[in-house]
């Protein structure tokens, strides 16, 4: 009889590479969030995959940035923490970021005692000349990394990047019961989906200076109803999220309610509320509220 293994698989890497799609793909479900803007994740969020002899718990985290706020050193503290405990770094780059991009991240990855597997995402961007002489760069700067080339928006290799993790992982029991999904919330995920429908429908600064507090969430039978406020930064901010006549705060809230119906799989009440929370991003008592370290 085989032996089982379990093991933690941290994704890390720079803002925009993909990291969150490929988490979903791994996990089969989605959990992160995910846009075309930097900075979407916010928090450390676990997928667990677990079969007979198995299981997975990987992290997603945020891109590694250059901290300009409270909220920022928080999100760098989920990122770094990342490197702390893994038992397989899955270190994610793509075929247009400037390697030497964060040469200090890059130094504690090359530093780590843990497994390492580099992907290179979106390579149906690129050719495979470049692919080639990319693959041999990072040879160079992580000789003892596993490197798969891949795209997630395409599937491609994502089974051999499986066979691989599992090849990688110490024998050890289940850290968690088979049947858990993610050390996340309802309420969570509830206030990454109204997040996200904000990331897509509103441009510049509004997205950024946005918070998520859900207020109520019951549950019933046959449905869930859901009280929930959006924080800006400022008064103005406010004036563009609700929108003339309310259109645009509407519409928002009409996708999430989509959303939250197929995650929750069953009908959703949702209400939207927008408030002012003065400069919240450097205001570690509000940090604090909404899960972050402040």
């Amino acid at each position: 009889m085989s032996k089982h293994k379990s093991g933690f698989v941290n994704i890390i890497g720079n803002p925009n590479v993909g990291k969150s799609t490929i988490m979903n793909s791994l996990v089969g479900e989605k959990l992160s969030i995910i846009t075309s803007k930097s900075q979407t994740t916010r928090h450390r969020i676990m997928g667990i995959v677990s079969g007979e002899d198995f299981q997975i718990v990987y992290s997603d985290t945020p891109g590694v940035i250059q901290p300009k706020s409270k909220l920022h050193e928080s999100m760098l503290k989920f990122s770094k923490s990342a490197l702390a405990d893994a038992d397989v770094i899955l270190y994610i780059t793509d075929v247009v970021e400037k390697i030497d991009k964060n040469p200090i991240f890059l130094q504690h990855v090359q530093e780590s005692d843990a497994k390492i597997i580099l992907l290179i995402n979106k390579i149906d961007l690129s050719n495979q000349e470049a692919v080639v002489r990319l693959i041999d760069r990072w040879k160079e700067l992580l000789p003892q990394a596993v490197i798969i080339p891949t795209s997630a928006t395409e599937n491609f290799n994502i089974d051999q990047l499986f066979d691989q993790i599992i090849g990688f992982l110490p024998e050890s029991p289940a850290y968690f019961p088979k049947d858990q999904l993610t050390d996340k919330s309802e309420r969570f995920f509830v206030q990454e989906i109204i997040r996200e429908k904000i990331l897509v429908n509103y441009d510049k600064e509004v997205p950024y200076a946005v918070e998520i507090e859900v207020e109520t969430f019951y549950e019933k039978k046959d449905i869930i109803k859901i009280r929930s406020i959006i924080y800006v930064e400022r008064d103005s901010q406010k004036g563009i999220i609700i929108g003339k006549k309310g259109e645009a705060l509407k519409k928002v809230g009409t996708q999430a309610r989509i959303d939250m119906e197929k995650f929750f799989g069953k009908k959703v009440f949702l209400e939207l509320f927008v408030k002012v929370s003065k400069d919240w991003k450097n205001n570690s008592r509000p940090l604090k509220r909404f899960g972050y370290t402040g």
